[in-house]
């Protein structure tokens, strides 16, 4: 049945129109419904938008109320929390190239060992972020538009730019 799902979801679901379309709640339903067939763990009430890449989805364990941004590409091991908010674009990755070797050129030198990646609960990713292999970002936290997050960032942290460094803490008194 998984398998059949992710065929069905790569053929036609991640395709299927999103808002404003007329019914586009009727599309955001049939996507969830082969997404949760198909990855470790869906939460409930996810929102997949369109053209979401996810490989075969055995790593990747989505909490409840979060949303996959239009265009989000996620591989490897990679564990997202409740109520996260995603823009379009977003790229979140638990694996690299291998480049250790001089010797040999980086192509032809496959993955670097697999560094799970931990989004907390409540967090909005701006659009087209990045997140590298093994990084953490804590509950309640955001991470800007175009960051390029390397390091792990603690709860409440608003974070940005390249590669991303803290901005302040949302705790913080204005």
């Amino acid at each position: 049945m998984r398998s059949f799902c992710l065929f069905i979801y790569y053929l036609i679901g991640q395709h299927l129109p999103m808002q404003p379309f007329p019914g586009y709640k009727f599309f955001y339903k049939m996507r969830y419904f082969l997404v949760k067939r198909i990855v470790k763990k869906c939460g409930k009430d996810v929102i997949v938008k369109d053209k979401c890449y996810f490989g075969n989805g055995q790593r990747l364990s989505i909490g409840d109320r979060t949303q996959l941004g239009q265009n989000a590409q996620l591989g490897g091991e990679i564990h997202l929390g409740d109520d996260i908010l995603m823009g379009p674009d977003i790229v979140i990755m638990a694996t690299a190239h291998a480049m250790d070797r001089l010797d040999i050129p980086i192509n032809q030198q496959g993955a670097a060992e697999e560094r799970p990646v931990k989004i907390g609960n409540d967090v909005w990713i701006g659009t087209r972020a990045i997140i590298m292999p093994g990084v953490e970002i804590g509950d309640h936290s955001i991470v800007a538009s175009g960051a390029v997050v390397t390091k792990s960032f603690e709860p409440y942290s608003v974070i940005g730019g390249v590669p991303a460094k803290l901005i302040k803490k949302r705790t913080d008194k204005k």
